[in-house]
């Protein structure tokens, strides 16, 4: 197998699950090569992560005559591919139900991409594309796939499902398989498009788990960690308003992460004990959650609908040993079963939020039970090396067939 990974932006800062996936499956001995629609970011802090950028191949970032000039001596080189790629993406652009009209031309010069991008790879000649995020990049991905004749998949995840979604019935009918997240992904993708379960396999975005947890901390005051991109959907307004209602208990919070959010929540919690660090590399995390003593990730659902899979961060923080704290969302209650791996509180409930965090804050017997059932959970089911081998499993038997 020589499988082609492709993403949106590969390798991305926020978008750990995706790279360490291509890591993880070189490091099984697997030729993975990387596709990117935008230029992947770059200086992330490791060797492997800048080899990964400059090998990437893009889809983008030449400018459109240079895409055109590829797609078009592609369709010299494949006409009949050709043909039927563009013949699909028109039949597409027509009549998918889930594309809003401004959108509908855009599908068919994502064809054009995609044969672009193939002549871009064929030289490698992979045998497989598999393709992180359901939206622009699947799209694209499934038309270079039949433009090069190999089979494709895909794993979806968030906002490329519920807020950015496109042609989703037409992916979920012609991938190979379907990577599912969660189970509550698989059933959704049930309703949709019908298929057998071995078709939509469920594997994790797993995490590594270090050999020990963190130790526990014995500072006076209580240290809450909030980590995540700062959007709607994770609910750090949330964990700001539960701030000010603890405002007279010893507590400090340090909320780390970038995005559109930040000017509102820096207002939202003017006078409050809370540090806003910013952006921060993958790296740097254990520090930070050895600083901690809860790990709050207050998820909701977004006015505009979007609303998170099962966070790796909440992942990664439960494999350090940290007590972790979320919404209660159903696909988060595959990883937290509340008071019993961590704690589920209302989502958009600042109230029941506090409520919940007093209680952890006053019992470290409690904070210490969950945290080791919470980091037993994520071995049991959401390390990387199971997930990667039920992945590799998926790969190996789609092509034996």
């Amino acid at each position: 197998m020589r499988i082609l990974y492709l993403s949106s932006v590969l390798p991305k800062r926020s978008e750990t699950f995706v790279y360490k996936e291509v890591l993880g499956l070189q490091s099984l001995g697997l030729d993975v090569g990387v596709g990117s629609l935008y230029p992947p970011e770059k200086n992330l802090g490791e060797e492997a992560l800048d080899r990964m950028a400059a090998g990437a191949e893009t889809v983008y970032e030449a400018g459109t005559g240079q895409l055109l000039r590829d797609a078009l001596s592609f369709s010299i080189r494949h006409p009949l591919r050709a043909f039927g790629v563009m013949a699909r993406a028109k039949m597409d652009a027509l009549f998918a139900a889930d594309l809003k009209l401004r959108d509908r031309p855009k599908v068919v010069f994502q064809g054009l991409a995609a044969l672009a991008f193939a002549r871009r790879v064929e030289a490698h000649r992979y045998t497989h594309l598999h393709v992180h995020m359901a939206h622009s990049a699947a799209t694209i991905g499934m038309y270079a796939a039949r433009a090069l004749g190999i089979p494709f998949s895909f794993t979806g995840h968030a906002a490329d499902l519920f807020r950015e979604r496109c042609l989703l019935k037409q992916k979920l009918r012609r991938a190979a398989f379907v990577a599912c997240i969660s189970e509550w992904h698989r059933n959704w993708y049930q309703t949709i498009c019908p298929r057998p379960a071995t078709e939509y396999p469920v594997i994790r975005c797993g995490v590594t788990v270090p050999a020990a947890p963190l130790p526990s901390r014995t500072a006076p005051t209580l240290a809450l960690l909030g980590l995540g991109r700062l959007v709607p959907k994770k609910g750090f307004d949330l964990l700001i308003e539960a701030c000010r209602i603890l405002s007279g208990e010893a507590f400090a919070c340090t909320i780390a992460g970038d995005g559109p959010e930040m000017p509102r929540l820096k207002e939202l919690a003017s006078g409050l004990p809370v540090t806003f660090v910013g952006a921060v590399a993958n790296r740097d995390v254990p520090a930070l959650l050895a600083g901690a003593d809860i790990f709050v990730l207050p998820c909701q659902i977004g006015k505009d609908g979007d609303r998170d899979g099962i966070p790796v961060v909440l992942m990664e923080a439960m494999a350090h040993g940290l007590c972790a704290v979320s919404g209660d969302l159903p696909t988060i209650r595959e990883l937290i079963r509340n008071d019993e791996s961590g704690c589920l509180v209302s989502p958009g409930d600042p109230q029941a939020l506090a409520k919940c965090l007093l209680q952890l804050a006053k019992d470290p017997e409690l904070r210490g039970k969950l945290a080791r059932r919470g980091r037993q959970r994520v071995e049991e089911e959401f390390s990387s090396a199971k997930n990667l081998d039920r992945l590799v499993s998926v790969f190996t038997a789609y092509h034996k067939q």
